[in-house]
């Protein structure tokens, strides 16, 4: 079974040194825009989810993503804090299941796809929510997965009807960009 990052140990990584390590106008700039629906799936403490949030402005909306209602609790509270808690939903999901319904602009899923039990299944699930033209941003700790196990969910997302858009640089990170291929659209 795959390790979950506690709640509890959350502040090592998402904290005030995270923006400088992942510039947040880097990673989503190119992808989100106002009005957009967007999934951040694992969402942890809402690094991601919160500045998607910003993004998306009045008119679009985030859901927010976990397995631990720990780490949903510190996503409200910090966008009630920063004005934010309008466009944020949370959703508890569990390890087997996003459980959330509809289609979405965009999913996110930074640094938590290592953390899912059935790879496949989980990929699965994000290709069977993305709008057509919408696009999964997949980033994985490069210090957690290696370059084998990232390109293993790579071939694995395109055995299942996903395309790689492109590779991000992302620091201490492997990244893709992936959407719906051509085939898989035709068929929606």
């Amino acid at each position: 079974m795959a390790h979950i990052c506690s709640y509890q140990h959350v502040w090592t990584f998402d904290n005030f040194l995270r923006p400088i390590l992942h510039n947040p106008e880097k990673i989503f700039g190119p992808h989100v825009r106002p009005g957009m629906r967007v999934m951040d799936v694992g969402c942890g403490a809402g690094f991601a989810a919160l500045e998607l949030a910003r993004r998306v402005g009045d008119t679009g909306q985030v859901v927010a993503v976990d397995v631990q209602p720990e780490m949903l609790a510190r996503v409200e509270k910090r966008a009630r804090k920063l004005g934010l808690r309008g466009r944020i939903q949370t959703r508890l999901c569990q390890r087997e299941s996003v459980q959330v319904e509809g289609v979405f602009d965009l999913v996110n899923a930074f640094y938590m796809v290592h953390e899912v039990p059935d790879t496949k299944r989980f990929l699965g699930q994000i290709r069977d929510c993305l709008a057509p033209g919408g696009v999964f941003l997949v980033i994985e700790p490069m210090f957690h997965v290696s370059k084998k196990r990232f390109q293993a969910m790579l071939t694995a997302a395109g055995q299942i009807g996903f395309e790689i858009v492109s590779h991000p640089r992302i620091r201490f990170s492997q990244a893709a960009v992936l959407a719906l291929s051509s085939a898989n659209l035709a068929d929606t």
